[in-house]
């Protein structure tokens, strides 16, 4: 398999650190309001990633924290004057609820920050120790020249930034460039205590230091929006880097923007949704298939049609996977022919290979479509066995778990033992030619709430 990694700027051949295991961390909510739109794209994405690791036989151990103390938050739980633990344990709950609903598996940790301090304060000390950082008031501050690489990741060379950085005649900081990895409290504020006084994390360090006790202080795939990649990915790599002398993360992913019509997703713009609000409309799988449709690192343009669309293709998936099950359920027993064997063996190569090449999701989808079309000829054709359509149900079934699509079918009404019954006796009228009594159970059976049709492939009972 083949990725994207944004440190090399090309694609690169995915290789473990070690044989058969991969090592992902994914920067994780700041939990103090449900997730947005733009929240969903990564959680998708790497969702996907881990996904086709585990179906190619890696063992994938996958970390996402949640930061559960900042600015936003506490900002939040005096608006509503409640602890700000309060406010993050509401949000990490609602996050859960949307996450699910997207089809997301929990990451195997999930750490909190707050519950992490111990780790945070340790690799503060060792960068101060080492004099990669500095106190000064309570405050201490990574030293960004100390890490001659600092802006390899983002390509931004340190003469640019520091021409570009502003300097406050009331900044206690040595250089513009330093930033905070330990923040003196204020009044009012949630702290820990440390060497350097009450006080609490600064953003970045947190990662770094949960990352690192978790999976080591070498990964082989940290993830996130292409947001994060300056300034919180940069000093990631230079304050893990400078404590451990050892490369942060061999390979870097990073998912594309979402625009709302064309335009950037904004409060001020009045275009900011947020997951449950969509979802509320159209159903989240409708979020995730629109993730998935798109290669992760290009940009996707949110808007009403594109969401219809998507809707439309999830029900041609799930049209056709019912088919399959009318039509095997109603098949003989027969051999899988060689020209189906073969067929199935193309999709499924057309579908790793484009997910070997930079998880192309994209190419992955219509290698999907092209299986559906072929699985429906398949169903029209009375020939066709019970175990031919049964294995072709298996691939697809695969393919559509790998994307994390077509969960909703695990979910589906099941037909009450009522409509079970009314469909026997109509089944039974209709073989005895008494029509009239089989259009009465028909309705009899709508007036339950269902739906009952004939096709080629057998009945069909369906949910009015």
């Amino acid at each position: 398999m083949k990725i994207y990694n944004t440190m090399s700027r090309k694609i690169e051949e995915l290789i473990p650190m070690e044989e058969n295991h991969m090592r992902i961390y994914a920067c994780g909510p700041t939990v103090y309001n449900y997730i947005h739109i733009g929240n969903a794209r990564p959680i998708c994405a790497f969702d996907v990633l881990r996904r086709y690791l585990k179906y190619k036989g890696y063992k994938v151990t996958y970390v996402q924290n949640f930061t559960d103390v900042d600015d936003k938050i506490i900002r939040r739980a005096n608006e509503e004057g409640i602890p700000a633990i309060e406010v993050s344990e509401k949000y990490i709950a609602e996050y859960k609820k949307d996450a699910h609903g997207l089809n997301v598996m929990d990451a195997d940790i999930h750490p909190k920050v707050t519950e992490s301090m111990d780790l945070i304060i340790d690799i503060v000390k060792k960068l101060v120790e080492s004099g990669h950082a500095y106190e000064k008031n309570g405050d201490v501050y990574f030293r960004t020249r100390s890490f001659p690489e600092y802006g390899k990741l983002s390509g931004q060379p340190i003469e640019e930034l520091q021409a570009g950085a502003r300097i406050d005649v009331n900044d206690i900081k040595e250089d513009p460039l330093d930033f905070a990895v330990w923040k003196n409290a204020k009044p009012g504020e949630p702290y820990w205590e440390s060497p350097w006084g009450q006080g609490r994390p600064g953003w970045h360090i947190e990662c770094s230091a949960m990352s690192s006790h978790y999976l080591g202080e070498t990964l082989d795939i940290h993830c996130g929006g292409q947001d994060l990649i300056f300034p919180h990915h940069e000093n990631e790599i230079a304050q893990s880097e400078a404590a451990s002398g050892k490369q942060f993360s061999h390979y870097w992913m990073h998912n594309g923007y979402i625009n709302i019509d064309n335009k950037k997703m904004s409060k001020s713009l009045g275009n900011f949704f947020t997951v449950r609000e969509v979802a509320e409309k159209y159903g989240y799988e409708v979020i995730r298939y629109m993730m998935v449709q798109a290669h992760y690192r290009s940009p996707i343009n949110y808007c009403k049609e594109l969401l219809d669309a998507c809707k439309a293709s999830l029900e041609r998936l799930y049209t056709c996977r019912d088919t399959i099950d009318r039509a095997a359920a109603a098949a003989a027993n027969g051999e899988v022919t060689s020209e189906a064997k073969e067929i199935f063996d193309k999709r499924r190569a057309q579908f790793e290979s484009a997910m070997d090449e930079d998880l192309n999701t994209a190419d992955a989808v219509t290698a999907l479509f092209e299986l559906a079309r072929d699985l429906n000829k398949m169903s029209a054709d009375s020939s066709v066995s019970k175990e031919q359509l049964i294995a072709g149900a298996e691939l697809f079934d695969t393919m559509t778990d790998v994307l994390g699509i077509l969960y909703n079918r695990k979910k589906a009404d099941e037909v009450p033992d009522e409509v079970k019954v009314l469909a026997e006796k109509r089944a039974e009228a209709r073989k005895s030619k008494d029509f009239a009594l089989a259009d009465k159970l028909r309705d009899d059976i709508a007036a339950l709430g269902w739906q009952i049709k004939e096709t080629r492939q057998g009945t069909e009972i369906t949910k009015l």
